[in-house]
């Protein structure tokens, strides 16, 4: 092996090992919850199958085209052999399908690829596996272009197969599958139909074209030239009688300067390639994994919240007591946040539970100095009238609770969600939000409904 060549192994072997452990550790995360586990399963199995294809450093490439570019016939080319269906019919790859590992008999046949000496040669140890996909421009078109994302997103290398300048159906999918983020090659197929000079203007044409619509993503050594299944020729020949003899023949495929684009980025950059796929596909992974985590995280903490608003609103209710049910409703919220605090791993003491509600409530008496004033005002007037009006005030006061206990725990939450921080906002601007964000009518309206419900109850079994 080259000095250039250790040092590239060298440097691929860093990231590879990196993507390896991260894989690990996301497939074997004990803290992902059972219900977003399978919820995922089909991710979690393609991080398996990811992990493996690393381990075996296997390298996909998978090409896309319109119907009839000849997507199938440039695959068989570079395999050198015909292992995918090819067929003048409109549409007859109708999925994805792959084909692989090239052998070394299959990289001698045909021109198949092999290195400048000609001996066989395929990257990571003959692991290059061809996929092909459906006609980008075929019906049921939204279809195959989720199919296409899907392919794109497992693949290492894609090539993007073209006969002209593409067209704004071509353009629309190269720009989808470039921000898949792999590399891409475009390859102008069918160029025996033009002359040589014909052939290096249509090149040039090209890769304007790409520079100009793609605001340059494919660089112009990305752009090549290939005659997959060229047409047949008339050949004359010699025999040994010295007769000419005509004879139509297919000459062979014309895919070199795409073979040794292929292997020259494969050479250097086959791990890389890998690990850059698997580690993509990871992180897309791991983002869906934390949302559905937030996800159940949120409606249980919305489950506690509204228990709690509940459970504050009857407590101070039924309470008779004047202001002593305020400081039982301040214990609630209290416990409340502590409860919340270990549905987001972030545990407080009760002391540092009763803190934060502090501080929320301090917040809460600037904002809302007219509710917190009616709160004690209605407390009172149960003693003050003996009793006679707490039927009257009961309901109400008590939904005014629910409503402080509902933007407590609303409040908390965002605290948790943030990692137990303010922000940079800082606490005043985060409690002014989420009061902009709740319709107090609403919450009030339902509040008093419930609590008048069991109110009715309370009172008929009582009598």
């Amino acid at each position: 092996m080259s000095g250039t060549a250790l040092m590239t192994e060298n440097q691929n072997a860093k990231p590879l090992l990196e993507v390896r452990q991260s894989l690990e550790q996301l497939i074997h995360d004990p803290k992902v919850p059972a219900a977003v586990r399978s919820a995922l399963e089909p991710e979690y199995q393609q991080l398996a199958t990811m992990l493996d294809k690393l381990e075996k450093e296997h390298v996909h490439i998978a090409v896309f085209g319109r119907v009839s570019v000849g997507k199938s016939s440039l695959l068989n080319a570079l395999i050198g052999e015909p292992r995918f269906a090819v067929s003048a019919l409109h549409g007859k790859t109708v999925e994805a399908e792959m084909s692989g590992p090239v052998s070394k008999t299959a990289a001698t046949q045909g021109g198949g690829l092999t290195t400048e000496d000609g001996t066989p040669e395929t990257a990571a140890d003959g692991q290059v596996f061809f996929i092909d996909t459906p006609g980008i421009d075929e019906i049921d078109g939204e279809t195959r272009e989720q199919q296409a994302r899907d392919v794109a997103a497992r693949a290492d290398l894609l090539l993007f197969v073209v006969e002209a300048d593409p067209t704004a159906v071509e353009l629309t999918a190269l720009r989808g599958l470039l921000a898949a983020g792999r590399p891409l090659l475009v390859v102008l197929n069918k160029a025996d139909r033009y002359t040589r000079d014909e052939q290096q203007k249509l090149l040039a044409e090209l890769r304007e074209h790409c520079n100009r619509e793609l605001k340059g993503m494919v660089a112009d050594k990305n752009i090549v030239l290939t005659s997959a299944s060229p047409a047949e020729r008339l050949y004359v020949t010699v025999n040994d009688n010295g007769a000419e003899v005509e004879e139509m023949r297919q000459p062979p495929p014309q895919i070199t300067e795409l073979r040794d684009r292929l292997w020259s980025i494969l050479e250097t950059e086959g791990k890389s390639l890998c690990a850059l796929n698997a580690g993509l596909f990871a992180g897309q992974v791991s983002d869906e994994v934390a949302r559905r985590i937030v996800a159940i995280k949120s409606d249980v903490a919305t489950s506690i919240i509204n228990r709690y608003c509940l459970a504050k609103g009857v407590a101070v209710a039924l309470n008779p007591v004047p202001l002593a049910d305020l400081a039982a409703a301040a214990a609630l919220d209290v416990t409340m946040v502590y409860h919340l605090s270990r549905v987001y791993g972030l545990p407080l003491t009760r002391s540092e539970a009763g803190g934060l509600v502090r501080v929320i409530f301090a917040q809460l008496a600037l904002l809302m100095g007219t509710v917190w004033v009616m709160h004690l005002a209605s407390s009172a007037l149960k003693t003050l009238s003996a009793g006679l009006s707490t039927a009257i005030t009961a309901a109400g006061q008590g939904a005014v609770a629910w409503y402080a206990t509902y933007v407590v725990g609303a409040a908390a939450r965002r605290y948790l969600e943030n990692g137990a921080s303010w922000g940079n906002e800082g606490p005043k601007r985060a409690v002014q939000q989420i009061l902009d964000s709740i319709d107090r009518d609403s919450v009030l309206g339902e509040a008093r409904a419930e609590l008048k419900g069991l109110l009715k109850k309370q009172k008929k079994a009582r009598g």
